[in-house]
């Protein structure tokens, strides 16, 4: 199996394409789980470049978008606590919760038009200096993203514990990649040929956490990077296995992930976290998916730290988000894509992120 490293030679590109012509007699469904390879699908054109037989679906590898609706309402609800400094990653200050109508608002950003003290910050490293700069309120931080995340929160956990930063809490709504990648499989709305595994993920988790796709499913999984040759390099190795019907994990990203992935980083994350079922929007209640602070580590768990009445919450009307996160259905499917919903003024969460399919497909000229 031919495997090229020249991963920004433009003629790679030419010559992968050739490679997936020659291999494809057959029609496959390919499920991009990272929200950033749809990104850099639709930026390169690659969905118009490659053969008809091989069809590419996005799927639910935005954190920002999966993150349930009760919990951003959460999330709100905790800002407007006297005394609280929520701090969050940009992307989630426009993310809708529900939108059942509440005083405290649709967003956090609504939130802190109201006056909640709610703050962009870049890294976890900006939350503990906003703690440490202000003993005298609570900072909470937004804990939002999968495996790549998530260790650099358990480390701003570990800091705060060593610096005795009693005023340092985080809400985790971490989740696990793996698990979802099951549910859309066991669920069976979509038929896929083959996985394009998330490479920033697997840097963290390493290769070998996708082999029981080939094992217990049958289906083929290659991890990509983000740069057109990566993930074409990844769709060559998956038709090729398709077409010999040997499924199986490949490394179409081998300078940056190995088969067990980033051990250190690993280590400090099952110190800190312990996995839990976690609610993801659209895929609804995962086993197994979610990240929470383990009892040791209570007095830097918002969650138990702060309670706050959530009450019933709903999806937009008319929103499909929850069927684009999970490869049913495309952006341009959706009513409010593109007439309601605008990067300006989104509706749902996929059209909020950076990572999120709409937003893609507006950016990119597939509305």
């Amino acid at each position: 199996m031919k495997y090229i490293d020249e991963f920004r030679n433009p003629d790679a590109v030419r010559r992968l394409l050739e490679w997936i012509r020659e291999r494809s007699t057959r029609p496959v469904q390919l499920m991009e789980f990272c929200g950033g390879h749809t990104h850099a699908v639709l930026k390169y054109g690659l969905r118009q470049l490659l053969p008809p037989a091989v069809r590419l679906l996005s799927g639910p590898g935005c954190p920002v978008c999966v993150t349930a609706s009760s919990d951003v309402d959460r999330a709100i609800s905790m800002a407007h606590l006297p005394g609280v400094v929520m701090s969050t990653f940009g992307d989630m200050m426009r993310v809708p919760g529900s939108s059942v109508g509440k005083a405290s608002g649709r967003s956090l950003q609504d939130a802190k038009a109201q006056g909640a003290d709610v703050r962009m910050v870049y890294s976890t490293l900006d939350a503990l200096s906003i703690s440490r700069a202000n003993p005298d309120r609570e900072v909470i931080f937004l804990g939002i993203g999968f495996e790549t995340t998530a260790p650099t929160v358990a480390a701003a956990v570990l800091q705060a514990q060593a610096e005795g930063l009693e005023n340092f809490s985080v809400l985790s709504l971490h989740k696990l990649t793996p698990p979802a990648t099951k549910t859309i499989l066991d669920a069976g709305e979509v038929q896929l040929s083959g996985i394009i595994g998330p490479g920033h993920v697997t840097t963290i988790i390493g290769s070998d956490a996708w082999e029981f796709l080939a094992l217990d499913y049958g289906i083929s999984c290659s991890i990509a990077g983000f740069e057109p040759v990566d993930i074409l390099q990844a769709i060559y190795f998956l038709v090729d296995s398709i077409e010999k019907n040997t499924p199986a994990v490949r490394n179409a990203y081998r300078r940056t992930v190995h088969a067990e992935g980033n051990l250190v980083a690993q280590r400090i994350m099952q110190r800190v976290f312990e996995v839990r079922d976690a609610e993801w929007r659209g895929l609804g209640n995962v086993p197994n998916s979610g990240l929470a602070l383990r009892d040791e580590y209570a007095t830097f768990d918002a969650s138990r730290r702060f309670a706050v009445e959530v009450g019933p919450s709903a999806e937009p009307k008319g929103c499909r988000c929850g069927e684009v996160l999970r490869g049913v259905a495309e952006p341009s499917e959706c009513p409010l894509f593109a007439r309601v919903c605008s990067p300006e003024h989104p509706i749902g969460p996929c059209m909020v992120s950076s990572e999120g399919a709409c937003a893609a497909h507006m950016q990119y000229g597939e509305a």
